[in-house]
């Protein structure tokens, strides 16, 4: 087993990841695909315990996305029954470990049973004051940038807000992560190297790391690679190096 020096005073945050190849991954196992996001569940606990360990303060996770919708009907069925079975069963863990669950995503697109059993299991962990465990579900960065204009433009409309007010902060302030800081590393994985309408604004100076390995083989020591390799590297937000040592 490989060993890394993890630097517990530079630790990220907040850890976003595109958990990527289930699908891939039963097709090279010749299984059917249900049990590849199956396997995929194994890996969120493992993950999720991981950085719960370390102390890092927030992990979302992309879990289902608005494209997703357009899968074929069995398929979804089959993972929002999953989404909250897994949940639910995970709960006792979670509290355990003090995990706070919450979600990302327009929400209302899920079948009423999936919403209210999630708002229960965000409801019994709501006193967990470890990791914040932020699930993205049915979630896409333009329907949220989407969503937070609209909102933005009626309280305008409303002479809540002048239009020559509005800036990043006030922006940021309307989406859905606002109680959050923005994910300080990005990881996907099973080797496409695209971001896939995910955070597209919180992710403005995330560090990006991508692994090939399919998400149902993603380990510890994987997730512990990437934050080493995140440690080694200087966040500059567009100043020098020198001005950045500097400081």
């Amino acid at each position: 087993m490989t060993e890394f020096a993890i630097n517990m005073d530079k630790l990220p945050r907040h850890v976003a990841i595109i958990m990527d190849g289930n699908g891939r991954w039963a097709k090279e196992h010749g299984k059917a695909r249900s049990l590849g996001h199956e396997s995929g569940v194994t890996t969120v606990r493992r993950i999720t315990e991981a950085a719960s360990e370390l102390g890092i303060e927030y992990l979302t996770l992309y879990t289902f996305s608005t494209e997703n919708w357009n899968r074929p009907q069995a398929e979804v069925d089959a993972l929002m029954n999953l989404i909250v079975v897994a949940i639910e069963q995970q709960t006792p863990d979670l509290i355990r470990n003090n995990v706070r669950l919450t979600t990302i995503g327009d929400t209302a697109r899920m079948p009423q049973f999936a919403r209210e059993r999630l708002e229960k299991c965000m409801s019994d962990t709501g006193a967990c004051t470890g990791l914040t465990l932020c699930l993205a579900l049915s979630y896409s960065a333009r329907w949220e940038l989407v969503e937070a204009a609209r909102r933005i433009a009626r309280e305008v409309e409303q002479g809540k807000l002048k239009s020559e007010d509005i800036d990043d902060a006030v922006l940021a302030s309307h989406l859905t992560t606002a109680d959050m800081p923005d994910p300080d590393l990005l990881i996907r994985t099973a080797g496409d190297e695209r971001i896939s309408n995910f955070l597209l604004w919180q992710i403005a100076y995330s560090e990006l790391y991508f692994t090939s390995k399919y998400w149902p083989d993603f380990q510890k020591e994987d997730f512990l690679a990437a934050i080493a390799d995140y440690q080694r590297r200087e966040r500059r937000y567009g100043k020098t190096s020198e001005q950045v040592q500097g400081e």
